[in-house]
């Protein structure tokens, strides 16, 4: 027995020096844990609630409520299933409320009561409900439950090659009563799957990048705000509408919104933007952290999961001038699925529920339920970003290492913008790097004030890197970025500080952040020709081309076709058809370096758009730019000589790992 509790600690001993040995990572602070789901259960999650005896209710894309028991796994570890309901239209929201679970499908609002007690809904109520034109695109998400009994419900818009409301009072959100009273709340709203309202009552809502929508961002809705998609405007001459304005009142400037705010009424800018391929691609759920520390040291902040990127972000939020503003950071990556939907259980970890089927992540796994716990240590991180008069405060979880932290070249920053346009997206625009004077470490070593040598602009995002620092115990930061959308400069005393000297480690700083040239023509925009990329035929092809291959893409992000073949040195024209409703490219890559290219892409960072996504890589061969939906592009290039198994990759982030396809070069 001796000799066994001897070998025990030191197999504990031999275990602990190799994780003090290697970088701690994400899972050493947020474990994973899998729910399992039964063979044949199509778990693909909409909508979930946690119920008061601590049972998960998950709706389904397949027209199911799932009651899952003990999703804790305790005891046995093995949750029990119970099929709720089923016949739904594609449920997109679940909700519990005095006894009864409401699930908002395509059309309308339903009430599912159990009134026998064997845990299987035998009522179902029809609250309210609305037109709809078929169209595919039209997902509606809720309800979300208000303090007063009311609920607030989203209407995602059509989709015809852009956004488009079909039916009344699409994009818009509206309020619903017991009694099916519908009353118009805000309109704007594009692809509007998630919302919250926080501890103070306000309600808060994120957008996927699109028409009108640079990239993903969050929301403040307040009664009567315009949040951009003018689509929804069609419906303002309504009884009972908000506000009047039209869709004709909102022109396509392509100015940042920040600027459109001032000249469009109502028009509310987001208070926080998610940089597209930075931080995610496609923004879902949002959770305030009410769990009492139960789940770290982020108590009151945000997270935001991401459908694209199968991850979770966070947010913190602070109010100037009476606004919300504030910075996002990364948190935990590495979700089976996509995320759409996240819960707090009973005991603080978060239940995360995850989907693909039509909107494909990085995620492998076609649906899913994971729980994210907290192992209770505390990651180094930036725990916030405020505004400051002449820069940010960044505020830490654990002290610094004072050294590192009063080292200028320890931090760089930039800024850049966004379009405010009906293009679907956008590139990163008028981005500079912010030159930084000094810092000032708080005597405690939790705060670092970083005074910026040029005035800060408003409208703008601001990345705030921090890559040089240490703990006072020598740890790097487990994620050193992060992105602050800074609306208004917060008032207050400025900083006085000598300007550095000049060995330079504010030149450092900036010199950290030079972009990379672009393949570029005018005025930065990418060149209409290159070796790499010829849209006309050439004029020597007095023939024509010897083949025409097309590739078109379907839903899921897929190419239609995995495999074409063309002869060795023949004269190819390549045509890709982006029939998609998100922005696509195709690239042709040397054999077998697909995820290379589609990784090397996703370090592009701030240069991605404007370089389409295509790195400066000897193994791309060929690219179209980076299409619009309902867009086409054709190439002109002769083939390999080389007999081999080539690849076609969309390299947009987020779509390398599963938009491929084989051009097989023969003889």
């Amino acid at each position: 027995m001796k000799n066994r509790l001897s070998f025990l600690l030191f197999s504990l001993l031999i275990s602990s020096l190799a994780v003090a040995q290697r970088p701690l990572t994400e899972d050493d602070y947020y474990r994973l844990i899998t729910v399992p789901i039964p063979e044949g259960v199509q778990l693909e999650v909409g909508g979930m609630a946690v119920l008061p005896d601590g049972r998960l209710g998950v709706s389904t894309r397949r027209g199911e409520v799932w009651l899952i028991s003990n999703p804790y796994m305790k005891g046995s570890r093995i949750p029990q299933y119970k099929r709720f309901a089923y016949g739904l239209h594609e449920p997109l929201g679940l909700a519990y409320h005095q006894g009864a679970l409401y699930a908002t499908q395509r059309g309308e609002l339903t009430k599912m009561i159990d009134t026998d007690g064997d845990d299987e809904a035998n009522e179902y109520q029809s609250i309210v409900k609305w037109p709809l034109s078929g169209n595919y695109h039209e997902y509606s998400y809720g309800p979300l439950f208000l303090p007063d009994g009311d609920m607030l419900i989203t209407l995602n818009l059509g989709w015809i090659g852009r956004g488009a409301s079909l039916a009344k009072w699409r994009g818009w959100m509206v309020k619903v009563n017991e009694k099916g009273e519908l009353k118009p709340f805000a309109t704007g709203l594009r692809s509007p799957s998630s919302y919250r309202a926080l501890r103070d009552g306000s309600i808060f809502y994120t957008e996927n990048q699109g028409d009108w929508v640079g990239s993903g961002r969050m929301t403040h809705l307040e009664l009567g705000d315009f949040a951009g998609n003018p689509e929804g405007l069609k419906w303002t001459k309504e009884p009972g509408s908000p506000l009047t304005l039209k869709p004709e009142d909102v022109p396509s400037t392509g100015k940042p919104m920040h600027e459109m705010v001032k000249s469009i009424p109502h028009l509310k800018e987001p208070a926080i933007w998610f940089p597209h391929t930075m931080m995610g691609i496609s923004t879902s759920d949002i959770l305030e952290d009410t769990t009492a520390s139960r789940f770290g040291p982020f108590d009151g902040q945000l997270f935001v999961g991401d459908q694209g990127h199968s991850k979770v972000m966070r947010v913190f939020l602070e109010k100037v001038d009476g606004k919300y503003q504030g910075a996002c950071f990364p948190f935990r990556s590495g979700f089976q699925s996509g995320i759409l939907r996240m819960a707090w259980g009973l005991d603080g970890s978060m239940f995360v529920g995850q989907t693909s089927r039509g909107w494909s992540a990085t995620g492998k796994d076609p649906f899913g339920v994971q729980r994210l716990v907290w192992t209770g240590q505390t990651p180094f991180e930036m725990k916030a970003i405020r505004s400051m008069p002449d820069g940010f405060e960044v505020e830490f979880t654990l002290p610094v290492d004072k050294k590192t932290a009063e080292d200028l070249a320890s931090y760089s920053m930039n800024s850049f913008t966004y379009k405010y346009h009906r293009i679907y997206g956008s590139p990163v625009e008028d981005a500079r790097p912010v030159p930084i004077r000094g810092v000032v470490v708080s005597d405690n070593g939790l705060k670092v004030r970083i005074v910026a040598d040029t005035l800060l602009r408003e409208g703008y995002v601001h990345e705030v890197k921090a890559e040089g620092i240490k703990s006072d115990k020598g740890l790097p930061l487990l994620h050193n970025t992060g992105y602050y959308t800074l609306n208004h400069i917060a008032p207050g005393t400025k900083l006085t500080i000598a300007a550095p000297v000049r060995h330079n480690h504010a030149d450092m700083a900036m010199a950290s952040t030079k972009s990379v040239p672009p393949v570029s023509g005018a005025k930065g925009k990418p060149a209409a020709v290159s070796a790499k990329r010829v849209t006309e035929q050439p004029a020597d092809w007095t023939n024509g081309p010897d083949q025409v291959i097309t590739i078109g893409t379907v839903p899921g992000l897929k190419f239609d076709k995995t495999q074409v073949e063309v002869k060795a040195g023949s004269r190819i024209r390549w045509v890709f058809n982006n029939n998609d409703d998100m922005l696509h490219n195709c690239v042709i890559v040397k054999p077998a370096t697909a995820n290379a290219v589609g990784d090397a892409a996703l370090k592009l960072n701030l240069n991605g758009s404007r370089m389409q996504y295509v790195p400066v890589t000897p193994n791309v061969l060929f690219h179209t730019n980076l299409l619009q939906p309902e867009s086409s592009e054709s190439l002109y290039f002769v083939a390999p000589t080389t007999p081999g198994d080539y690849q076609f990759v969309c390299t947009f982030p987020g779509h390398s790992s599963l938009m491929q396809g084989v051009l097989k070069v023969v003889k």
